[in-house]
């Protein structure tokens, strides 16, 4: 090819070694004009500030926070007066066992609500016999002296037709326990509330009103003193002279015998798995049935120690319950004198306030019967 005709190059050709512009897009363009300078805004466009006064400003908050705390003050002093108010009205007024009226009815409002959202039919849980320990001794109201086995008897009052059983007496009360001077190696625990009585220490313990009503009830009476304890004798104990049955040992262990393995709880706030071991209160109640009183059942059942220092009482349903337990054994073996021997309670749908030790008397009532800590304050129904 000529030279001349190698440098002539046609105009329709690229050189490679040129650079071409990018087509731009709607974003390119976009960029592109926003990178175009704009026109300034005119003054009378711009947005007025006023010019601040800091100290206008801390006047005015102060005086805002003036305004709500003496709103708040006067509102906590009308609450506080109230609360006073209310809390003397409860103080002053009249109480029940030891509660003023307005505790004791929330306490018979709980009950009612546990009834109703429990059901006292349910059973409490069981456990395996591994987990079981021995139960602490808590409290020995009745217990302090060391009572002769062979003397023991059960009272039991309002039974269908006791005249025609064998253990029939025309009066229990004049039963006669007898009590040994026996030493004994058992622990009472490190939690037995009271020492061993004596006239002195139960005066220091129990209201004057409760021991004067006990002195001239047994100078009346001429029995053995008689709730010498903190509450006093009990309002539900028999009067001389009242038939009953006065069933011996034998005549309880011929129910069938039953184990069980619950908790234990107190109202203190500890609990223990225990193994239990005697007869069911349902088998009790069927063997020695309640007289009707006015064609229904008797709808409360009653119990004490022999010589009335405690004394529970309870809903005839309780009782029938199929965990309620008459217990002769604890552990595998007899029960000891300050865990009730021979025979105590155990209720597992109940605080052990209610598990009475030592029964010495059993008895159906039809009127709801006095019970040892409800007049301390307590609760009656003591449902768990």
């Amino acid at each position: 090819m000529p030279e001349s005709e190698e440098r002539q190059q046609p105009q329709n050709e690229m050189n490679p070694r040129e650079t071409v512009p990018a087509p731009q897009g709607p974003s390119q363009e976009m960029a592109a004009a926003n990178a175009q300078p704009t026109e300034a805004l005119p003054e009378e466009a711009l947005p007025a500030y006023e010019p601040v006064n800091i100290e206008d400003l801390d006047r005015a908050v102060l005086a805002n926070s003036r305004r709500h705390t003496r709103r708040s003050f006067a509102i906590a002093a009308a609450a506080a007066a109230a609360g006073y108010g209310l809390y003397r009205w409860i103080e002053d007024g009249p109480r029940e066992q030891m509660q003023p009226d307005p505790f004791r009815d929330a306490f018979r409002f709980n009950a009612k609500l546990s009834k109703v959202i429990f059901d006292e039919r349910a059973l409490a849980p069981t456990y395996p016999l591994s987990r079981a320990e021995n139960l602490r001794v808590n409290g020995v109201y009745g217990l302090h002296m060391t009572l002769d086995p062979d003397s023991y008897r059960l009272q039991v009052v309002g039974v269908r037709n006791s005249q025609i059983h064998p253990r029939y007496a025309s009066d229990v009360t004049a039963w006669e326990y007898k009590y040994m001077d026996a030493k004994t190696a058992e622990s009472r625990g490190h939690d037995t509330k009271t020492p061993p009585p004596s006239a002195r220490t139960a005066e220091k313990m129990a209201p004057e009103s409760m021991m004067e009503e006990e002195k001239l009830r047994e100078m009346r009476s001429g029995r053995m003193p008689r709730g010498r304890e903190e509450a006093g004798q009990s309002h539900s104990t028999l009067p001389q002279p009242t038939s009953g049955l006065l069933l011996t040992m034998s005549d309880i262990l011929r129910l069938p015998r039953h184990e069980l393995v619950t908790q234990f709880k107190c109202i203190e706030g500890w609990s223990q798995i225990v193994h239990w071991a005697g007869v069911r209160m349902a088998d009790f109640l069927e063997e020695y049935p309640p007289e009707p009183g006015d064609g229904k059942e008797p709808r409360f059942v009653y119990m004490e120690t022999p010589d009335g220092d405690y004394y529970t009482a309870y809903d005839m349903q309780v009782c029938r319950h199929p965990q309620t337990l008459l217990v002769t054994e604890m552990m595998g073996a007899p029960l000891t004198q300050y865990h009730g021997a021979p025979l105590r309670l155990h209720m597992p749908t109940k605080y052990g306030y209610k598990q009475i030790k030592r029964i010495g008397l059993i008895s159906y009532n039809t009127e709801r019967p006095d019970d040892y800590w409800t007049k301390l304050g307590y609760d009656w129904y003591a449902g768990l």
